[in-house]
Formats: structure tokens, C-alpha cells, sequence
């Protein structure tokens, strides 16, 4: 029986990736742009069912809501071959198209003011499914709707559906270029909060390594929108094939889920691809091999988030899920795992068993690709960390000049006071400390402390609070 999974795209950044995905999926599928099954894709053993659904006159449909608070991008969603794929009752266009202005806190308040109508459609798609495994939100961390009403929809997604998966696509802002979103460490800050608490699994798009890839990669000197949405949709592609042409292992989210991220609050994954291709490079194709995708998924320029990975000794990987598509011989597997295990390529943890799991998954056969072997790697590194690091940093430049807080103030959540900031900072820094901690052999036992030194804090807050010494209220 198909595991339903439903997309829930947000905002500019989540609605440009969520429209790439789907043409993927198209195109992988057999379906052309108005969601007819192709003649040529009839007879295929793929599982379109998880995905899609099919209408009453056959045409296949997304499991996809588009949610914007402006309605340039779903315009032009649309007015594009693909407008009549999308059902339109599942689009949620706010009534006076003002946007969020780019500020989370007034994402976060229109969310709360359109809590009905969101939810009226996710019920429904929910309540369509046979059996709905989970929900893939695609947003932006940066702007205004994809962070402050994504931030929103993430909370009550987890109150309303408490036992479905949440697995988010979450597209990190560039560090390398001057924002026009001045209150971008704000928005960061604050939804991180919400995919820690909130989310199973974030895979992590940092828009810096996206652009650094396509320059340094592909020869691009000035990647377009389309460009970088390409490489995020072929990631978001590939990471769901074994859920769409499944096998015996993989083939459902919390099967990829469970591999990777071994205690609860470790569940930012980074990325790679190889090989990395654009349509003008098909002619230059070189001898792509199991072991050759493996060591180069490997390699720090492949990775799709801007941390050293390798530079710094004491960082180390989690777990390792390599999805490897095309010919591929499992002897050819194995001894590519024996090589790597013998020159060290890749370093674990030192309190638990890890090592580089593989998935072989079937390529779909109406996508003509120029390599024989191609892989995605879905890693869970502690390096991540230091993206949340640059985060603080950028927020605490802010936040000790009090800049740009008017905004903020505006808006019910911060009318009293700006504890939802201190509170958000305290989590991202919890987060940042355990993944320092899972470097070191002691994390098993690490958990443990941290509680006992929270419960006390908490203790001794109570008792100072009611005006009394601590020695008075100590217990005999």
C-alpha cells in the first residue's frame, strides 16, 4: 500500500522549488504538463500513487498545496503548460495580496489570521489519502512567508497530525552577497526555532554553496533563479526515488528518516550530488563508476551547504545515506565501501555504529541521462553547526543595536516584549552545543547531564523568585 505524502509549498522561494520539483516528477513519471499519463508510460511498475492522485477523468494530480501570501509566483504558476496539473482548490492566494513584507513576525500573525482556510485544504488532501505518511514542506528560512507563516504551519502542523512525519526542504539565505532583507538574521533565527522543535528531518539548500557549486562546477558565472532551482529539484528528485521506484529497503520517508538521524534533535541533513551536469556540458561525458560517485559525494565542493567539513578534525559524520542510480553491480558497492573504509575518507562518530549506508535505485526510464552511474548523498554531519553559528553571529550584530525592531514590534507576538527572540536564540544555541557534543565519545551520557543541570535552573529560578535563600529552601 502506498505512504501518501503530501507537499505543502510556501512562499516565493518554497512555490519556484515546489514548481521544479514537480516537473521533475513529470517528466520522471511519464506525465505530460497537464497531468495526462503518457502512452509510452502505461505499462511502468513506478509508484505514482505516493505523490499524486488520480482525478475522476484519469488526469494525475499533486498531492500539493501552494500557499502564498502574494500572488506574483502562483500567477505565474498558473499562466504556465503546467497550470491546469495543480488542482485549483488547493491554492491559498491571500485576499488582499500584500505579502509579509519580507518580516517574519507579520508571516507568523497573517498565518494565525488564515489558520481555517490552510487548514480546511490540508484536512481535505489529508482526509483523501488511504494511508499519508507524512508532509514535505518546500520554504525559504530568509524572507517573510516562507519563514513567519511556514514557522506557524509547522506548530500546528505537529498539534493537528502528531503522528505523521514533517520533512522540510529549507533554503538557507547567501552569505556571500549583500541581502536586501535587512531583518534577514531575525527570520533565520526565528524559524530555526520552529524547524528544531517542530520538524522530523530539515535537508538544509544553503543558497551559498548552491551558487558556489554552479560557478565553480558548472562554469556558470552568474547562475539564474532557474539555474539553482534545477540543482535543488534534482536533489528533491533523487531523494524520493526509492519512495517512487521502491525496492526492498528505503522505500518508504521514515525508513530514509530512521537511517539518518539517530537522536531526535540531530535532524539537519546536508547534501551532494554527483555528477553535475547542464545541457550544454552532455557532450563532454566522462566514465562515471560506483566507486568514482562515492569518493566524489565525499568531497567538500560537492556538498550543497558552506561548511568545512572536512577542515576541522573534531567534526564528524552522523550517518551517511548514499541513493545511487544506474548500472550498478552490488559487488562493484561493496568493494567502493572497502576502499573507502581503508583510506579513511570519510570519518564517524566515536559513541555509535556508522557507516555509509547505500540504496540502489532504479533510474526512470523516460529520462534520458548522459552518465551511467549518478549519486545523492544525504549526510548528517556535526559541521552543520557552524551554519547556525554564522546565524547567531549575524543575529547577535543586530540584536545588540536593537536594529530594525520596529517591525517586530508591531505585531501581537512582540507587543510586550522580544522573549520570543532570547527564547529562539537559546534553542538554536542547544542545538549548536549538541551537535559540538556528539563529536566527543561522552554524548551518550551528555543528554543526561543537560537535563539534571536544566531541571536545576529551573529550580533554583523558583526559588529566588519567591524571595528566599537558596539554603532555605534546600530539602532535609
Amino acid at each position: 500500500m502506498p505512504r501518501e505524502i503530501i507537499t505543502l509549498q510556501l512562499g516565493q522561494c518554497g512555490n519556484q522549488i515546489g514548481m521544479e520539483f514537480w516537473k521533475q516528477l513529470c517528466a520522471e513519471h511519464g506525465i505530460s504538463p497537464e497531468g495526462i499519463l503518457e502512452d509510452f508510460a502505461t505499462e511502468g511498475t513506478d509508484r505514482k500513487d505516493v505523490f499524486f492522485y488520480q482525478a475522476d477523468d484519469e488526469h494525475y494530480i499533486p498531492r500539493s498545496v501552494l500557499i502564498d501570501l502574494e500572488p506574483r509566483v502562483i500567477n505565474s504558476i498558473m499562466t504556465s503548460a503546467y497550470a491546469n496539473l495543480y488542482n485549483p482548490e488547493n491554492i491559498y492566494m491571500s485576499k488582499d495580496g500584500g505579502g509579509a513584507g519580507n518580516n517574519w513576525a507579520s508571516g507568523f500573525t497573517q498565518g494565525e489570521g488564515v489558520y481555517e482556510e490552510v487548514f480546511d485544504i490540508i484536512d481535505r488532501e489529508a482526509d483523501g489519502s488511504d494511508s499519508l505518511e507524512g508532509f514535505v514542506v518546500c520554504h525559504s528560512i530568509a524572507g517573510g512567508t516562507g519563514s513567519g507563516m511556514g514557522s506557524y504551519i509547522l506548530e500546528k502542523l505537529n498539534d493537528r497530525f502528531p503522528k505523521k512525519l514533517i520533512q522540510t526542504y529549507s533554503v538557507f539565505p547567501n552569505q556571500d552577497e549583500i541581502s536586501d532583507v535587512v531583518v534577514q538574521p531575525y527570520n533565520s533565527l526565528l524559524t530555526l526555532k520552529r524547524l528544531t522543535q517542530n520538524a522530523d528531518c530539515v535537508v538544509v539548500l544553503d543558497n551559498t554553496a548552491l551558487h558556489r557549486i554552479a560557478a565553480e562546477r558548472l562554469h556558470i558565472d552568474t547562475p539564474t533563479f532557474a539555474q539553482i532551482n534545477h540543482l535543488v529539484s534534482t536533489v528533491m528528485a533523487t531523494s524520493t526515488t526509492t519512495l517512487r521506484y521502491p525496492g526492498y529497503m528505503n522505500n518508504d520517508l521514515i525508513g530514509l528518516i530512521a537511517s539518518l538521524i539517530p537522536t531526535p534533535r540531530l535532524h539537519f541533513l546536508m547534501t551532494g550530488y554527483t555528477p553535475l551536469t547542464t545541457d550544454t556540458q552532455v557532450a563532454s561525458i566522462r566514465k562515471t563508476t560506483v566507486l568514482d560517485v562515492m569518493r566524489r559525494l565525499l568531497q567538500p565542493k560537492n556538498m550543497m551547504v558552506s561548511t568545512p567539513v572536512h577542515r576541522q578534525a573534531n567534526h564528524c559524520y552522523i550517518a551517511i545515506l548514499n541513493i545511487i542510480q544506474g548500472e550498478v553491480d552490488p559487488t562493484q558497492v561493496h568493494k567502493s565501501l572497502q576502499r573507502i573504509r581503508e583510506r579513511k575518507l570519510a570519518q564517524f562518530i566515536p559513541w555509535g555504529p556508522a557507516s555509509i549506508q547505500v540504496a540502489l535505485s532504479r533510474k526512470s526510464p523516460y529520462v534520458q541521462t548522459a552518465h551511467r552511474v549518478s549519486g545523492l548523498m544525504l549526510a548528517n554531519h556535526t559541521s552543520i553547526s557552524d551554519l547556525f553559528e554564522r546565524c547567531v553571529r549575524q543575529y547577535d550584530k543586530l540584536r545588540k543595536r536593537e536594529a530594525f525592531l520596529d517591525q517586530f514590534k508591531r505585531t501581537p507576538i512582540f507587543k510586550d516584549n522580544l522573549d520570543e527572540f532570547d527564547d529562539s536564540r537559546e534553542v538554536l544555541q542547544q542545538l549548536i552545543d549538541e551537535y559540538h557534543a556528539a563529536t566527543k565519545s561522552d554524548y551518550i551520557t551528555w543528554g543526561t547531564q543537560q537535563v539534571l543541570r536544566r531541571r536545576i535552573y529551573i529550580d533554583v529560578k523558583d526559588v529566588l523568585a519567591c524571595g528566599a535563600s537558596w539554603d532555605e529552601k534546600l530539602p532535609e
